[in-house]
């Protein structure tokens, strides 16, 4: 007699009746044995950002070379003062540096667009470099005043690393704007951490070693991240000229005084803050106290990456704004309230939260309305502009400290942040069809 068979548990048993086909099925997941796999979590944002071809290794490279942007006019400031006993001295060389670097910044910028980043990039390094040296054997073995403005002038070379990372992204990310968002966000998230870092590293690397510490190890940082940066090829965008009468990028004007009046936040918070600290008698903990400033900023940059911002970056600037302005003013309430550096410093740590977004926004709009081609130029001009800011916004900070009182100077970084506002207010009445510029 044969043996009875069973159906196997993938066979399908049919079964007729006068009426109806029924089907029954016997697949596994259905069969109480097996269980379906979980799911795996979608990769986050930022690992996706990451897992594109080269990407972990220009950007590698690239913070390497920007951490010693923090550390350069500390150190500076330190060897100078240190050795010829004048903090005038030291505040003029640096300054000057800052100018010289503002003036040259574009033109470097436009010779990246035009020939490529490793081509330009790594011998204008070289040269920043050798500024950097010079100035430390000049300041080492006594050399007359005016050897330390030419050395660091030397140093203006030094080319927008931030802004050439930006440009890769937007090159590698063109077609993919949310990922752009992200990209940008990190960018500035890394801006803060290495103004963050930097000082710190500066002063603890003069005051545990010696003056000329922090330029030395600055200069090596610089030239190593540079050439690790420039040599990941596969990601370099194309050099371009930009098309036959392709715009100029000083068509981002009312951008760019957007920036003026941000940077003029960054200095002249730098200077009140350490005004207060001073007059609380704990001058030694305001960068401390500052440094808490750039990690809201970084934090908060991190998490504008993470999420997916409703809406075209021509909306949403005006509302970052409107929220760097609000909270600015946080810093003056808490320093009039409580008249004490432990209540300014969670002020300082929720306002910072407000900058990375609207640098952020910003950015974006600033490589939409570029011409194509010119990316770099464009960024450096927003450098440049930065710089004025935080030079004009030191400058206001410091009287307003001296002639007012550091407590009602902090009224000076409020009120940059509300003449940013009102600047995009202003241009978006005078273009209210604002176009992409090319």
């Amino acid at each position: 007699m044969p043996k009875p068979t069973h159906p196997s548990p993938r066979e399908i048993v049919h079964t007729v009746t006068a009426d109806s086909l029924v089907t029954v099925d016997f697949s596994p997941r259905f069969d109480g044995r097996s269980r379906s796999r979980p799911r795996r979590r979608p990769p986050g944002p930022y690992r996706r950002l990451f897992a594109l071809p080269g990407t972990r290794a220009f950007t590698a490279g690239n913070l390497l070379a920007r951490l010693p942007m923090g550390m350069f006019s500390v150190s500076a400031v330190v060897m100078i003062a240190g050795s010829r006993g004048s903090y005038a001295l030291a505040g003029a060389v640096t300054a000057t540096g800052l100018a010289a670097t503002g003036l040259a910044g574009p033109w470097i910028a436009r010779l990246v667009d035009r020939y490529g980043q490793a081509r330009v990039a790594v011998p204008a390094t070289v040269t920043a470099v050798l500024g950097s040296l010079a100035l430390l054997l000049c300041v080492r073995y006594g050399a007359p005043d005016w050897t330390l403005f030419a050395a660091y002038a030397a140093t203006a070379t030094t080319p927008n690393l931030g802004g050439m990372s930006r440009a890769r992204w937007a090159h590698l990310l063109r077609d993919d704007p949310g990922a752009l968002h992200t990209a940008n966000s990190f960018e500035q998230a890394a801006d803060e951490l290495c103004f963050m870092l930097g000082p710190v590293l500066a002063s603890f690397l003069t005051g545990t070693f010696f003056p000329e510490a922090g330029t030395l190890v600055g200069a090596v940082l610089l030239l190593t991240g540079a050439l690790l940066f420039a040599a990941q090829r596969a990601t370099e965008p194309p050099p371009r000229s930009g098309p036959a009468g392709a715009r100029s990028p000083l068509r981002i004007g009312p951008l760019l005084v957007c920036f003026v009046a941000t940077g003029a936040v960054f200095g002249s918070m730098e200077v009140v803050t350490i005004a207060y600290a001073d007059a609380q008698g704990h001058r030694s903990a305001a960068g401390a106290v500052l440094a808490l400033q750039a990690a809201g900023s970084c934090a908060a940059g991190l998490l504008y990456g993470a999420l997916r911002p409703a809406g075209p970056a021509e909306r949403r600037l005006p509302v970052c704004l409107l929220s760097m302005a609000a909270l600015m003013s946080l810093p003056l309430l808490a320093a009039r309230a409580f008249d004490t550096l432990w209540a300014l410093a969670p002020a300082l740590l929720v306002a910072g939260m407000a900058t990375a977004p609207t640098m952020v926004t910003a950015m974006t709009l600033v490589q939409d309305r570029t011409p194509e081609g010119r990316l770099n130029e464009g960024m450096s001009l927003v450098v440049t502009a930065l710089l004025t800011g935080i030079a004009c916004g030191s400058a206001l900070g410091g009287w307003a400290a001296d002639h007012v009182s550091p407590t009602a100077a902090f009224v000076t970084p409020a009120a940059a942040a509300v003449a940013a506002l009102a600047v995009n207010a202003a241009s978006r009445i005078a273009s209210p069809n604002s176009r992409r510029a090319h």
